[in-house]
C-alpha cells in the first residue's frame, strides 16, 4: 500500500487524540499499521533525510487540524481536541479534506495569510481554492516555501510561549548578539539578576569600553496580553535613571497602539519588537531553528551556449 497523504491521515490522527493520545510520536506507529505500510514504507525518509515521509505527513496533518482549530496545545509536542473537532467528528466523515476544515476555525485566514497569488488570488499549495493552477513552477515553489515559512514562525512562538521568562532572557540576548548588536559578542552582553535588574532584563555594550550600550526589557506574554503604555513608560524611566539614550522592548504578544505612540515622544530610542516580529528574526538569524534543506534553483545560462 502506498504511504497515505497528509491530507489522508487527518481523520485517523483526530480520531486517536480524541481517544486520549496526546503527541503525534504515538500517533505515528498506530495510523501505519492502520494504512498497513510496509517496513520499507514506513522507514522511507524525506528528501532532507531528517524524518520519514509518514511522520513528516502525520505532523503537517496536525498542522492543518490546528490551524483549523480541530486541535489545540497543551504544552510543547502534546495536544487535544478541541470542540471543532468533536463537531468534526460527530459529522462521521468517511474522510477530512483541507476541503472539509475550511468550513471551520481559520484555516482559510492562515493560508491568506501566509501567500498569495500576484492578482491577490489567495491560494492553498499552489492552488486556487477549488480551482486548478495556473503558476509556472517558480511560483509553486515560491508559495510553498511562503506557506512553510509561516509554519515554522508560528512553531516558533508556540515554543517561546512555553520558555520561562529567565530563558526568554537569555534567548532575547543571544538573538540580538546574532543581529550584531555588541559586535556580536557575548562577551560584552549580560543579563541582569531577577532581583536587581530595576526593569533592565539585559544589556549589550556596543563597544569593548562600554562607553555605549544598549538596554532590553524582555516580556514573556500571552498573546491576549499587550504591552501598555504604562509598561514603556516604566521602561523609559529605567533607562533615563540609567542615562541610557537605547533601549529595546521585546515581548512574545504584542503592543497597545497607546505604547507605540508614546515612544515617538520621548528622548530614547526605544524600538519595539512584537512575537511575530521576534518570530521572524530568530528564523532569519538563525537563533534556535536549524536549516534541514538547501535547494538551488538553477536556469540555463542562454550565452554560455550562444554561438555569440
Amino acid at each position: 500500500m502506498t504511504i497515505p497523504s497528509y491530507q489522508e491521515v487527518m481523520l485517523p490522527l483526530l480520531k486517536l487524540i480524541n481517544e486520549g493520545r496526546t503527541t503525534v510520536k504515538e500517533c505515528i506507529p498506530i495510523i501505519a499499521d492502520q494504512f498497513e505500510l510496509s517496513e520499507m514504507e514506513r522507514q522511507e525518509l524525506i528528501p532532507s533525510g531528517t524524518q520519514t515521509v509518514i511522520a513528516n505527513r502525520i505532523h503537517w496533518a496536525r498542522t492543518y487540524l490546528g490551524k483549523a482549530g480541530a486541535l489545540e496545545s497543551v504544552k510543547r509536542g502534546h495536544h487535544k481536541i478541541t470542540d471543532v473537532g468533536k463537531e468534526i467528528l460527530a459529522q462521521k466523515p468517511t474522510e477530512i479534506s483541507n476541503e472539509t476544515l475550511k468550513q471551520f476555525g481559520n484555516l482559510s485566514t492562515w493560508i491568506a495569510d501566509s501567500y498569495q497569488s500576484p492578482n491577490g488570488e489567495v491560494r492553498d499549495n499552489g492552488h486556487a481554492l477549488n480551482e486548478p493552477t495556473s503558476l509556472t513552477p517558480e511560483q509553486q515553489i515560491e508559495e510553498t516555501f511562503k506557506l512553510y515559512q509561516r509554519t515554522l514562525k508560528d512553531e516558533v512562538l508556540e515554543a517561546l510561549y512555553q520558555v520561562t521568562p529567565s530563558r526568554f532572557e537569555h534567548l532575547i540576548v543571544t538573538l540580538l548578539n546574532a543581529m550584531g548588536f555588541g559586535s556580536g559578542k557575548l562577551s560584552r552582553s549580560e543579563v541582569t539578576s531577577l532581583s536587581r535588574d530595576g526593569g533592565i532584563d539585559g544589556i549589550i555594550n556596543e563597544d569593548a569600553l562600554g562607553l555605549d550600550a544598549v538596554y532590553i526589557q524582555a516580556k514573556r506574554y500571552g498573546p491576549d496580553n499587550k504591552v501598555s503604555r504604562p509598561d514603556i513608560q516604566r521602561f523609559v524611566g529605567s533607562l533615563t535613571g540609567e542615562s541610557a539614550t537605547k533601549g529595546v522592548f521585546v515581548t512574545t504578544s504584542d503592543f497597545s497602539r497607546e505604547a507605540r505612540e508614546y515612544i515617538h515622544r520621548v528622548q530614547q530610542r526605544v524600538v519595539l519588537i512584537n512575537g511575530d516580529e521576534l518570530a521572524k528574526l530568530l528564523i532569519q538569524h538563525n537563533v534556535g531553528v536549524t536549516t534541514i534543506s538547501n535547494f538551488a534553483l538553477k536556469s540555463i545560462d542562454e550565452s554560455f551556449f550562444s554561438d555569440d
